[in-house]
């Protein structure tokens, strides 16, 4: 009885040591959506910017319209932010794009969208988030 006791200790133990790993690898402090894109816009995707911040899509059933947010998780000294955002495929230019040295986020871009799939992403000091023909319809 004692050898299982031991065993289950040990595993318990085990088991909270990886959780707490688990939970250390998340940025303490993940960027999120504040509404960038405007009233009538709610998040519908997003994808993470490696360990650097979130890239949103959003979309307006008023207007048909797509918008993109590239936000870091924390701001501070201006870095190179990047936002894209085209009808799928996107070919060798970006429909919507805005990239320059920011503090917080790049965006909002928008791009009427409505039936269609589109690509999207976002760009922090060269890392990069996104995805390819989604959000169809």
């Amino acid at each position: 009885m004692k050898l299982v006791r031991t065993t289950v200790a040990t595993v318990t133990v085990a088991a909270a040591m990886m959780a707490g790993a688990l939970v250390a690898a998340t940025p303490a402090y993940a960027a999120t959506y504040g509404g960038e894109c405007g009233s009538g816009y709610g998040v519908v995707n997003s994808a993470a910017i490696g360990s650097k911040g979130t890239v949103f899509l959003t979309y307006s059933a008023a207007t048909g319209r797509n918008c993109v947010v590239a936000k870091r998780n924390t701001a501070g000294s201006p870095v190179l932010i990047e936002a894209g955002l085209a009808i799928h495929p996107v070919g060798s230019h970006w429909t919507a794009y805005e990239g320059d040295h920011f503090r917080s986020y790049a965006g909002p871009i928008y791009l009427q969208a409505a039936g269609r799939c589109v690509d999207w992403m976002g760009r922090i000091s060269g890392t990069q988030g996104g995805k390819r023909g989604t959000n169809c319809g």
